[in-house]
């Protein structure tokens, strides 16, 4: 007759307890203490306890670790915008045309394509907060060079440089960030992270742009060195020491470039995001010439578009702690419908306003993507994390591109609006196919 291996199990455990109970009373005959045995009767202390106490700990010292990596993407992103608003100043300032003044600004973005997974997979075995303060270090570097640039080749050179930490630290500040948050809450924190990207939008370019029309653009570069230095300071204040991946290697880091889904992640936010600056780029004129509001007040709509931003991170965290797949889908689907019902609203001044703000909700997908590069990545999560901001400079060119054409040969300017909602469903187009196949390859059981 078989025996159930679950009873086999459990009689050397009762033979031990019994035993023990024997030797208690013999000892206690004898007038011996008995020692303590814990059995099923008794409760034991709970494992549990001490992580939970460590957690609720950890997330109650999580804000100023959030605050000072917010405050190095408030830096970078008041940064990268505001050479656009100052664009004819440094043009003039280096003695070239406007449109020749425009590779300032597409010398930042090669930096940040090419930076993001170099400076990721060499420093992936370094501590993430020495890491960070490297990268910031250089972030203001680059910037004291730019403002104090003799000549315009000087300050293009100055502008690659700069654009190399940009992606490779908000790689590393998300990972750092959702280490600490821990698995319920870590899309929340990465949003926190980008957070700063946003209220640059609404606070920081403003602020840089009157600086550097008030004092000149040098000025302008000059206060993004110092909010960089600040940030060095407040990472290494309050930013928790991590141990280093010391198995980490270039080469190990790069093997993230031959994963399918990383790629496919990366397409997403390449085509998927170009949608969004098909018409940010583009928003004066549509504003001026089809809304028909005065020049003086596409500052206040591009504020606006910045508080959706601000609005767009804070919900994105919960939204991609929850259901993460449904709300990149969801994302895609609110983005295309926005871009298309833009293409009416932008006839009527307050309706616009209200779609500008709306439009600022598309931050929901790179906090929604750099989730997904994270997961994806497997043993290459620096490089894979910091590639999400590779992905939306090359959209930023795409985007930009594809408006730019459709206006020029005068499709009117609703035209970026449908380029838009074509980028926007393409991506989502490519995002589901990366979802297909990762569901075959779990079929399959490739992957667990």
């Amino acid at each position: 007759m078989l025996r159930s291996p679950t009873i086999r199990a459990r009689r050397p455990a009762r033979r031990r307890d019994a035993g023990a109970r024997h030797a208690g009373v013999r000892r206690a005959a004898a007038g011996v203490a008995a020692p303590a045995v814990a059995t099923r009767d008794v409760a034991a202390p709970s494992r549990a306890a001490p992580d939970q106490a460590t957690a609720t700990a950890t997330a109650a010292g999580m804000g100023p670790t959030l605050a000072a990596l917010a405050l190095g993407g408030f830096a970078i992103g008041t940064t990268e915008f505001v050479a656009m608003g100052l664009l004819p100043q440094i043009a003039h300032g280096v003695a070239v045309s406007v449109p020749a003044g425009g590779h300032v600004v597409s010398a930042y973005a090669v930096g940040v394509v090419v930076g993001a997974p170099l400076l990721a997979g060499l420093g992936a075995r370094l501590p993430r907060r020495t890491l960070l303060v490297g990268l910031m270090a250089a972030f203001a570097a680059g910037n004291l060079l730019s403002a104090l640039a003799p000549t315009y080749g000087f300050l293009l050179a100055a502008r690659f440089v700069t654009g190399l930490p940009h992606g490779a630290y908000f790689g590393v500040a998300a990972l750092l960030a959702a280490d600490l948050a821990g698995p319920e809450r870590r899309a929340r924190a990465v949003s926190r992270v980008l957070l700063g990207l946003s209220v640059a939008n609404v606070v920081g370019v403003p602020a840089a742009t009157w600086l550097g029309q008030a004092l000149g653009w040098r000025a302008a570069f000059a206060a993004a060195a110092i909010l960089a230095l600040l940030t060095v300071a407040s990472i290494a204040a309050v930013v928790p020491s991590t141990a280093p991946d010391r198995s980490a290697t270039l080469r190990r880091e790069l093997g993230a470039l031959r994963r399918p889904q990383v790629l496919l992640a990366v397409a997403t936010g390449a085509v998927g995001g170009g949608g969004m600056f098909a018409v940010y780029s583009y928003i004066t004129p549509i504003l001026t010439g089809r809304t028909g509001l005065p020049l003086g007040a596409v500052p206040v709509a591009l504020g606006v578009w910045g508080l959706g931003m601000v609005a767009g991170s804070l919900v994105g965290g919960r939204l991609m702690d929850w259901r993460p797949v449904a709300s990149m889908l969801g994302a895609f689907a609110l983005m295309a419908a926005l871009f298309a019902l833009f293409s009416v609203t932008s006839l009527h001044p307050v309706a616009a306003i209200a779609t500008v703000f709306a439009l600022g909700l598309g931050l929901l997908l790179p906090t929604g993507l750099q989730m997904r590069l994270m997961d994806v990545s497997a043993d290459a999560q620096s490089l894979g994390a910091a590639l999400n901001h590779s992905a939306f400079n090359a959209a930023n060119a795409l985007g930009a591109w594809l408006g730019g054409a459709v206006l020029a040969a005068g499709l009117g300017l609703t035209a970026p609006m449908f380029v838009a909602v074509g980028l926007t469903l393409a991506g989502m187009a490519i995002f589901t196919l990366a979802l297909a196949l990762e569901r075959h390859d779990r079929n399959q059981g490739w992957i667990t």
